[in-house]
């Protein structure tokens, strides 16, 4: 799977965990030069707290389109540090 954003390819794994119908991303297979920290942190009842990327490119900026569990419960121990994408903002595809 790879996830396109702004006409740049920012992941690539054939590795990816679907939960939930969200790809999650191993972490080796971001290109963190597209990610940068967002504050915001969500909790989700079965898999603990996630965290958030916005991603950056030059000017553009889309706020908390990718989210982490850093710190999973252990139902979702799997996913620990996978990187999973909004939808609506990139696009997934199969490679």
């Amino acid at each position: 799977m790879r996830v396109i954003w702004n006409n740049q390819l920012i992941a690539e794994s054939d590795k990816t965990i679907v939960v939930e119908n969200n790809y999650y991303f191993p972490p080796e297979s971001i290109h963190q030069s597209f990610f940068e920290q967002n504050n915001k942190e969500t909790f989700c009842p079965w898999k603990g707290k996630a965290s958030y990327y916005n991603l950056v490119h030059g000017e553009d900026k889309a706020e908390a389109a990718a989210w982490y569990y850093p710190e999973p419960k252990a139902a979702a121990s799997n996913i620990k540090n996978h990187v999973a994408f909004d939808k609506s903002v990139v696009k997934i595809e199969d490679i």
